[in-house]
């Protein structure tokens, strides 16, 4: 018996103490979602399209979903990214063609769990501003890449590429066209992007 009941006494029966209360106090520091639920929930709420996956069988699964949804066989695609090219090679796609790309597949320096955005730099866009490449968005992405804040990923970015830093770095936030426009979203352009994420931790 707790010290407290055993002063004040309780109002219940002694299994009523095994009930979680539903009653918070306000003294109480306020509980922070792990950092990997707070990125996926912020990430859908800016309208992207999440897809976990346990491992590279289902990225490649998902990805042909995510193709078919759209009717983007044999389409054209855009993507910088070597290591990624065997999706576009096994699903038949163009990607060093002159027709304009349907969509883009690339990968990502992090995921930003504050704000549910996703940062990316020359590694991923070379000299490309966002509003320079196709509306459509594929990214590849791993657990691992989850960071709390827009600086952490710049922190880490710093540590990765210590000696060959890259430039154009930016965020994409916003994944939904904004049907009235207002001062938070000026000067930003809306991606219909899909994110594969790899559990790797």
């Amino acid at each position: 018996m707790s010290l407290f009941r055993k002063f004040f006494g309780t109002s219940g029966d002694e299994d009523d103490s095994d009930k979680k209360q539903d009653v918070k106090s306000p003294y109480l520091p306020d509980t922070t979602l792990p950092i990997d639920e707070q990125f996926t929930f912020n990430f859908k709420e800016n309208g992207g399209k999440f897809i976990y996956c346990e491992n590279l069988d289902e990225i490649a699964e998902n990805f042909e979903n995510i193709l078919a949804e759209n009717d983007w066989f044999e389409s054209n695609a855009q993507c910088y990214d070597n290591r990624l090219l065997y999706l576009l090679d096994d699903n038949k796609l163009t990607y060093n063609n002159t027709t304009p790309p349907v969509f883009f597949l690339s990968s990502c320096e992090n995921l930003i769990a504050d704000e549910g955005s996703i940062l990316f730099s020359s590694n991923q866009f070379k000299h490309f501003k966002p509003n320079e490449l196709p509306t459509n968005m594929i990214i590849f992405a791993t657990t691992s890449q989850i960071v709390n804040s827009k600086s952490d990923g710049l922190r880490r970015i710093k540590n990765t590429h210590e000696k060959n830093y890259p430039s154009n770095i930016t965020t994409i936030k916003y994944f939904e066209e904004v049907k009235e426009q207002d001062f938070l979203h000026y000067g930003s352009c809306h991606k219909n992007l899909y994110l594969l994420l790899l559990e790797d931790l």
